[in-house]
This record gives C-alpha cells, structure tokens and sequence, in this order.
C-alpha cells in the first residue's frame, strides 16, 4: 500500500525478495498538469510494469475493496506512504495485520513531515522505521529501524531519496524475518515523542530576524515545497523571491533582511545573527538562478532591506 516515489523502493524490494505481492493498493488518479487530465501515482506505473494487480478505492471501508482484498487472502499489508487511514475493519483481513514505513527514529518526529523537520531543526540523524500499523498515527510498536546520517548538503528532496531506499531495505527486512518467526516487536517510549507536523505555505516565510543557521536549515528543510520566500524591497516592486538554498556566515552587522553584498558572484544576507549566502534563488514569475545571474538580471544594492511587506 503506497503512493509516491517514495513508496516505490519498498515495492522493489518486496518484488526482488521473492514475496507474493497479492495486490498494490494505491491512491486514485488525480488531474494534474495544464488540461487537468487523470494522472496515475508513481506507485500504479510501476506495479503495471511489474504485472501486479492494482486498487485504486477511494474509501477502504467500502463493500467491494473489502470483499476484492477477502478474497485475496493477505497474510500482511506492507505500507508506504499509502497517504490515507487505515481502518480496523480494513486492516483486520489480514491475520498479521500491518507493518509501516516511516521516516524518522520513532518515537521522534511523528507526524506528516518528519523529513522537513529534522533539517529544520538541523539534526545531523535520521532515519528510518518500520512499525506496527495503530489506531494512533506512528504509535505502533517497532519492528525495525535503520539511521541515516543528514548531509550538509542534503535538502528534503535529496534526503528523502536516500531514506527511501534505506527504508525499501528494512521493510523487504522485517517482512522475511516476520515470515521466519525471527523478530518481535518492542513498543515505543512515549517519554522520547516529539512531532513533526504538517507544513503550510506560510511556514516558508524567512523571518531575517532569526539566526542565519536557523535560516539556511529552514530553507533545506522546506525545498521544494513549500519553500522559503521573502520579497524584494517596495521600490522594486515587492515582488516574491525565494530562496532554494543558502548557507550561513559568521558576519556581524547590519539589519536583520539587510543586503550586506551583492557583486559578481555574492549575494549576502544579514539575519538576526550572523548572515546568510544565497546561492541559488528564483524572482517571482521568473526561472531558478545562480546568486551571480541573478544579480546580473536584478542588481541588488548594499543597505536595501528584504522581507515581507506590511499586510
């Protein structure tokens, strides 16, 4: 049961390893693109490729997916980013009930963004964990889990591709030594939880009165969506401009927003502390550019203040 891209290196997995998929359980097509035309997930595309049979319910509490999947005879349902609750009378066909990935060391980081929050809050570990499908989101006990270290370099996208794979592996897994009667499960420790709550579009505005490190972790944490975004001073229009990644700097002065520079290649940013380089960003309307063709087409001077205006 899954998805997204993310979903997919556990069906790989599964695949390779030799288990019968019974059947793909997958989100319904959605429009997208210009005409609004019925799009698959990435999930459906590839269970076709692999001659699987697919369901795309949207209710998994309605008669027929609960009489198409009785009769399959599941042993387990393995989840994935499925995107959707699974209810009692839904998970209850399978004798072992169900088993599902989630991005982070649970008991920390429950919720819908783990990636995000981890870099925002600039954690150097992850990583991932393979729990028992529960009423309560994330709270189930805990088959499995593997850590992957956070990359200074590493933005939501980048770190989400390699905690899916290290997630593929750990429920292909946990699913042969359930299998072999090899593994129990343990339960949580509640005292630990901390949550990662779903973002908005509003969280990707930069408050430059924050340090510049906190900064430059919520614009790793928050590419590509929702991003971070500030705006250029009134006198050039206020338009938006987002910020796709940047790094931190020790320099002192200036107002928090303030162009400290702004030539060649170098775009620099005061904040409440230390300052910020930006390194690649995007004018509203206009493509993603380097700091120094950026500058080219919108020259920035030392002094004008960025951010939101009033309202």
């Amino acid at each position: 049961m899954g998805t997204p891209e993310f979903a997919l290196a556990g069906l790989e997995r599964l695949a390779a390893g030799g288990f019968e998929i019974a059947a793909v359980i997958t989100r319904p097509d959605r429009p997208a693109g210009r005409g609004r035309k019925p799009s698959p997930p990435p999930v459906k595309i590839r269970s076709r490729e692999l001659g699987l049979r697919i369901f795309q319910p949207a209710d998994l509490a309605g008669p027929e997916i609960l009489a198409a999947v009785r009769e399959l005879g599941p042993d387990l349902f393995v989840v994935s980013a499925y995107g959707r609750f699974i209810p009692s009378v839904f998970l209850g066909l399978a004798p072992r009930g169900g088993i599902n990935l989630h991005p982070s060391l649970l008991p920390r980081y429950r919720g819908a963004a783990p990636i995000q929050w981890a870099l925002i809050n600039g954690e150097e570990e992850t990583g991932v964990s393979v729990i028992s499908v529960a009423e309560k989101m994330d709270t189930g006990e805990i088959w499995g889990q593997k850590a992957v270290a956070i990359r200074p370099e590493d933005n939501a996208e980048t770190l989400s591709g390699r905690l899916a794979g290290a997630g593929g592996n750990l429920l292909a897994e946990v699913a042969g030594k359930m299998e072999r009667g090899e593994i129990a499960p343990r339960p949580q420790d509640e005292s630990r939880a901390t949550y990662a709550p779903r973002l908005k579009k509003e969280d990707g505005r930069i408050d430059w009165s924050r340090p510049g490190e906190e900064i430059a972790n919520r614009v790793r944490g928050l590419y590509p969506w929702p991003g971070t975004f500030t705006r250029l001073p009134a006198a050039r229009g206020g338009l938006i401009l987002k910020i796709i990644s940047a790094e931190p700097l020790t320099l002192s002065g200036g107002r928090p927003g303030e162009v400290r520079r702004a030539e060649k290649e170098e775009l620099v940013i005061a904040a409440g502390e230390g300052a910020l380089k930006v390194r690649r960003l995007q004018l509203e309307g206009k493509q993603p550019h380097q700091a120094g063709e950026f500058l080219r087409g919108c020259p920035l001077s030392p002094g004008e203040v960025l951010g939101l205006s009033a309202g």
